[in-house]
């Protein structure tokens, strides 16, 4: 029978978003009494709703929770005994990869384990993270940087055998994650023990971000690797329901190693659009982000047209949505596309510098340095989600009289390779760091990704220097200083928030190691900071204390782990000092300026303002509000030290 419109029933509007209610999810659950028809159209219903969580939230991964939808919606309505509950057969199921969680919220969610007004509240402070955690039922375990899952799995069983529980450890990863080392050091001894209850899922939608996996690095004879490795090994249609059924009670039979199913999955499945490479160009355009409201509405209609259809021949109701107003955003006007201005920058200089060679991570667009790579393929290497291995290529490119310029999220690259970074700079050869999306915002993705530790991380590796620009001008002048006049190594520290920026940098202004420069000249406080995110706040609070008659100077200092001893007695002009930092507050700038401060005898009182404890997860207003970080909390903050002080 083919698809019907059933868009006049539906209430899918084109101005507005749409949900599955609990009363439906209750009346298909109740009604269909066939577990694979059952199951069928629950995940599609939840499909609507994972459209509804990342629209609310205005981000996610929509490719990636809709191709383990299938697999997700099996396991926890038909396959998993009390699920992370307290018996002693228990069973848990976690994912390594991360980015599904939307897709495990609203199952959770439609089998009422969580409560359905979490369902607008994805990314949302105090609602549900952006990446797993533990703070929330059902989750078994966070997800951090990729690859941990397995050796998580692992010491859970090692666990029970040391506290007699049994019960399956079920591990969902994505073959791109396949590309980390930890994955392969955690197959073998999971083999050499014979833990046979630890049962690894495979999404292999073929992709990793927007490319194919075949096309980074590919992973090759995937099922002989894992067989080599003492592992029992299946592979099938990771949406056919008949094929998990199968496979999971094949596995039930094994008794004597751990399990790998290799699940052919399609990324976005469900909604022909978004499946794989449909749009033509071999490019995955669904991985991150909210769709446009034209593709929310198609989708939705696509989904619950199919769900109607399936319902119909099942003698069932149709399905109706629930309409929701759409959320309200407001867009910066003319964004600093500080990225993208140092991309362009280190392009320019390549173009003159056959010695540069541009290494990525597997985050090109997020990185600047998508013209370098078209412009320049020659000189481009797409190392994948193996940042150890990318930071050592690094290392032996630079012994070999190359300058290598490697790029990933700041988060990844400073401490998953830390070691790296240290035995490269042993060997005093000149390597350029990038790290990205660094700093508590954006808030939406939870600790995994907030960058808060990264400047302690790398601040003390000997031989680099560390720097955060604030603006494009100086994101130019940072690559160019770190390439041309900097005889050591660079690290670079981007703020990826699209910003308004309400302050210029001074006419002639040049870089000059460890020193700042003052951006609003005031007199009674001074406050420091360094990105665009911090100097726009700092900006703002400054406009908020000149309306309480107090005058604030805003300075950028954009060292992160140097200051000019000359420099810092210039601010003994200045009472009271506010230091800012996107980053913990231990071992972060402010604590380098105290210290400054301190050392050359300047008196001053030293307000510092940055993170005490983990990350919080929400909107980046929310967040940046939790912390004290946004424009009102350092307001705040300097007029309660100047009014004690007047």
């Amino acid at each position: 029978m083919g698809e019907k419109d059933f868009s006049d029933r539906t209430l899918v509007g084109d101005d507005s978003l749409s949900f599955v209610s609990r009363d439906v999810f209750r009346a298909v659950r109740g009604g269909v009494a066939d577990p694979i028809a059952r199951a069928e159209v629950l995940a599609d219903l939840c499909r609507i709703n994972t459209l509804y969580m990342i629209m609310q939230a205005g981000s996610g991964h929509i490719g990636s929770s809709f191709s383990s939808t299938d697999i997700i919606t099996w396991l926890w309505t038909e396959a998993l005994r009390d699920p992370n509950g307290t018996s002693r057969d228990a069973e848990v199921y976690f994912s390594s990869k991360g980015h599904d969680v939307p897709a495990l919220y609203s199952l959770l969610i439609a089998t009422e384990k969580l409560g359905f007004e979490l369902l607008p509240k994805l990314r949302q402070l105090n609602g549900l993270p952006g990446h797993p955690d533990v703070s929330t039922p059902f989750i078994a375990t966070n997800t951090g940087s990729l690859g941990m899952g397995i050796a998580k799995a692992y010491g859970m069983a090692r666990a029970n055998r040391y506290t007699g529980r049994t019960g399956r450890i079920v591990v969902m990863t994505g073959d791109g994650e396949l590309q980390e080392g930890q994955i392969w050091e955690s197959l073998q001894p999971c083999a050499n023990e014979r833990l046979s209850d630890i049962v690894v899922i495979v999404d292999h939608n073929k992709f990793q971000s927007d490319t194919a996996v075949a096309a980074v690095s590919d992973l090759g004879p995937i099922e002989e690797k894992f067989r080599v490795f003492g592992w029992e090994v299946r592979r099938g249609d990771g949406h056919d329901f008949r094929v998990l059924r199968d496979t999971l009670a094949h596995f039930d039979t094994v008794t004597d190693r751990p399990k790998v199913f290799i699940a052919d999955t399609i990324k976005g499945k469900g909604v022909s659009f978004m499946e794989g490479i449909a749009c033509g160009d071999q490019t995955y355009h669904f991985h991150a982000g909210a769709p446009t409201l034209e593709n929310y509405v198609k989708a939705t209609r696509e989904l619950i047209a199919r769900i109607n259809t399936k319902l119909e021949a099942l003698g069932q109701p149709a399905a109706s949505l629930t309409p929701a107003p759409l959320p309200v955003r407001i867009a910066p006007k003319h964004p600093e596309k500080i990225v993208l201005a140092y991309g362009d920058e280190l392009l320019a200089m390549a173009r003159q510098r056959p010695e540069i060679i541009v290494m990525d991570a597997d985050l090109l667009s997020d990185c600047g340095i998508e013209a370098f790579k078209a412009e320049l393929p020659q000189r481009f290497i797409e190392c994948g989600i193996a940042e150890q291995h990318m930071v050592s290529a690094a290392g032996g490119m630079a012994l070999r009289g190359m300058l290598p310029v490697v790029h990933s999220f700041a988060c990844f690259l400073t401490t998953r390779a830390n070691e790296h970074i240290y035995n490269n700079a042993t060997e005093k050869k000149k390597i350029i760091y990038v790290g990205t999306l660094a700093g508590v915002v954006p808030g939406g993705p939870g600790h995994s990704h907030q960058s808060v530790r990264d400047i302690s991380a790398i601040g003390a590796v000997p031989g680099l220097i560390a720097f955060e620009p604030c603006s494009e001008k100086e994101a130019r002048l940072a690559i160019r200083w770190a390439v041309e006049q900097n005889a050591e190594s660079t690290y670079l520290r981007f703020c990826n928030v699209p910003l308004d920026l309400p302050y210029a940098m001074p006419d002639g202004y040049a870089l000059q190691v460890g020193r700042g420069v003052t951006l609003r000249q005031g007199t009674d406080v001074a406050i420091i900071g360094y990105g665009t995110m911090l100097l726009t706040n700092a900006w703002k609070a400054a406009d908020e204390l000149a309306q309480q008659g107090i005058s604030a100077a805003v300075i950028d200092l954009p060292w992160l782990n140097r200051i000019d001893d000359a420099w810092v007695k210039t601010l003994g002009a200045y009472k009271h000092i506010v230091t800012l930092d996107n980053h913990y507050l231990e071992y972060g700038q402010g604590v380098m300026i105290a210290a400054a401060l301190a050392r050359n005898g300047v008196r001053a009182e030293v307000s510092p303002i940055g993170l005490a404890e983990i990350p919080a997860c929400g909107s980046n207003a929310d967040v940046l509000a939790y912390h004290g970080l946004d424009p009102a909390g350092i307001a705040r903050t300097a007029a309660a030290r100047t009014t004690v002080r007047t």
